[in-house]
């Protein structure tokens, strides 16, 4: 068997970022990848102003704390304000310009209104609670490279900007299609021996999350030809194609064979538990990658090795999750020559409790869980011991 590293890092090795890209707006581009330069067109904020309400005041103005100025001017957020008079304050509101003149910003609660005058409390340094123009961004600085994950902080930094479109990668396009006999989608009566596809809402719910476009083939039978054409409409407008179940060794697994015969496969058995079985080629230039049906092995297999995988293709700069160190609030005494993914959920004390069934049939023990445990092989867990824990948010 393959071991988990090796897996993984043929996976990436044989990702290949999609190239084309399509301009959208800023407003619907949360989890998209950058496809070009950001550069500032303007300052940010454009102009002084004020970080707080309270008075605008000249700090010259001020001999001693609670000096009573008479109120000049009154500026909320989006006027333009007129200079300020010698020996007077502004009612100034957060956001707001400073008016000319003014050189500091007394908060509202060191302040006592008193008709048309201010009494302020204090005598503030110069410059105190003023935003300068292009503290945060000056014009001209360049702010974001391609390759940059859009989340909400990105998005709301380009739109600081005035920019309303970007360019963005293009989606991912995944097609996906599920084998089996036995499967039936829910609102259908099971006949006997047969049971629900929870595995197509899993990864198809996967793979919306992560921003792909799911082109979805459904449910396969379990049958050669059928399986063939299958492959071959999935190749013909797909950046991916992702199937689960049939990649083991039995009479009725066709994916292994269908694959052979119209591309490239390369049939793992991947030393991690659950998952074992993938299958990893190509129909025609079209990458393959062929899951377990077990749906705990195929959730693992997807998390750890399709995820970063996909990341890789989207163009994202790091396509591996990253681990936290955390202590196990239980003892895992079943030593297996593989690495595993154990279901784990944070607790109270700061530890993390196991799952008690850790079966890849379980699906529950996922939707417990918030993360893994990454155990290496052949290792014990003692109560207390400090382990590998990936946070399912983290993904």
């Amino acid at each position: 068997m393959l071991s988990f590293e090796e897996a993984r890092a043929t996976l990436l090795s044989a990702a290949r970022p999609i190239q084309g890209t399509e301009r959208v707006e800023v407003l619907h581009a949360a989890g998209r990848v950058l496809a070009e330069d950001v550069l500032a067109q303007l300052n940010v904020p454009p102009a002084d102003n004020s970080a707080m309400d309270g008075y605008a005041i000249r700090v010259i103005d001020l001999p001693a704390a609670n000096t009573l100025l008479p109120v000049s001017l009154r500026i909320p957020a989006g006027s333009i304000a007129q200079a300020l008079e010698p020996g007077t304050a502004a009612r100034i509101f957060t956001g707001a310009q400073i008016p000319f003149g003014a050189d500091a910003i007394v908060m509202q609660e060191r302040c006592i209104a008193d008709d048309d005058s201010v009494r302020i409390g204090l005598v503030p340094k110069a410059g105190e609670n003023i935003r300068r123009a292009g503290e945060d961004i000056s014009a001209g600085t360049q702010v974001l490279s391609p390759g940059a994950v859009l989340r909400a902080q990105e998005l709301g930094l380009i739109a600081s900007l005035g920019v309303a479109q970007i360019n963005v990668f293009a989606r991912l396009r995944v097609a996906v299609f599920f084998t089996g006999d036995e499967l039936c989608m829910p609102g259908e009566s099971l006949a006997a021996g047969q049971i629900y596809n929870s595995n197509r809402f899993v990864l198809r719910g996967l793979l919306s999350e992560m921003g792909c476009e799911v082109i979805d083939l459904g449910i396969v039978r379990d049958d050669l030809g059928a399986t063939r054409e299958a492959l071959r409409q999935a190749a013909g407008g797909a950046d991916l194609i992702l199937t689960c179940g049939g990649v083991s060794v039995g009479e009725e697994d066709h994916v292994k064979a269908a694959v052979e015969a119209e591309g490239v496969l390369e049939n793992w058995r991947v030393a991690m538990k659950p998952g074992k079985p993938l299958a990893f080629g190509r129909v025609g230039e079209t990458p393959f990658i062929g899951l377990p049906g077990n749906p705990v092995s195929s959730f693992v297999t997807f998390q750890m090795l399709v995820r970063p995988y996909l990341r890789r293709m989207q163009g994202w700069p790091a396509a591996l999750p990253a681990l936290l160190t955390m202590r196990a609030d239980f003892a895992w005494n079943k030593s297996v020559p593989v690495r595993e993914f154990l279901r784990v959920r944070r607790n109270a004390l700061g530890g993390l409790d196991l799952f008690p069934n850790q079966g890849s049939g379980v699906l529950t023990s996922c939707t417990w869980a918030d993360g893994f445990v990454e155990n290496a092989p052949a290792t014990l867990i003692g109560h207390g011991d400090m382990v590998s824990y990936l946070p399912f948010e983290t993904l």
